[in-house]
């Protein structure tokens, strides 16, 4: 009898190790999956960055609009804190710049202004797109975390504690939401 008892709590131990060990495996790829993600979201705020500073200094604007946008959008790429704030001034001031009425057609008799807005247009879908998977990868993550086991067996180990990225990411101005989606996207 004691055998089966010792067997049976060895056979329970051992499940329950293994567990564990799948639980904490778990949170570490969710961790890993932030990461990627979060880089991602980085990689995608700088080729938007990199795109309005390109629009800036091809003259497809006026003095003051190019230098604004231009300042923001290196306060942006360089912000550390505060990069939130920084990203949602410079997706304000596209939108105040972009959502002028007749903004578009003053500059598409310009060469190469409808490429420069399209890439303008696509670079802030993938912002968009990058910043819902790495929300997501966060709550996810947070939800893992916030189990029981999880926190009393302190699976995530050293890990910080990821945090959502929630930036004002919309191009077209208040109510010209046309295209039926929540994509950004810049008034034609």
């Amino acid at each position: 009898m004691t055998l089966a008892v010792a067997l049976i709590v060895l056979a329970v131990l051992a499940i329950a190790g293994v567990y564990v060990s799948w639980r904490a495996g778990r949170l570490d790829r969710l961790h890993a999956r932030v990461e990627t993600a979060r880089a991602a979201l980085d990689a995608a705020l700088v080729r938007r960055s990199s795109v309005v500073l390109e629009i800036a200094s091809s003259g497809l604007l006026d003095p003051a609009a190019s230098l604004l946008l231009a300042d923001l959008a290196h306060d942006a790429r360089g912000a550390q804190r505060g990069r939130e704030l920084a990203e949602s001034d410079l997706t304000r001031a596209l939108r105040a710049v972009f959502g002028q009425p007749g903004s578009r057609a003053s500059i598409e008799p310009i060469e190469g202004a409808d490429e420069l807005v399209a890439e303008l247009e696509s670079t802030a879908q993938q912002v968009f797109i990058a910043r819902k998977f790495y929300n997501d990868a966060v709550a996810v993550t947070l939800a893992a975390r916030r189990r029981w086991l999880a926190r009393v067996m302190r699976l995530a180990g050293g890990a910080p504690l990821p945090e959502f990225f929630e930036i004002d990411d919309t191009l077209a101005p208040n109510g010209m939401t046309d295209q039926g989606t929540d994509m950004p996207h810049l008034a034609s």
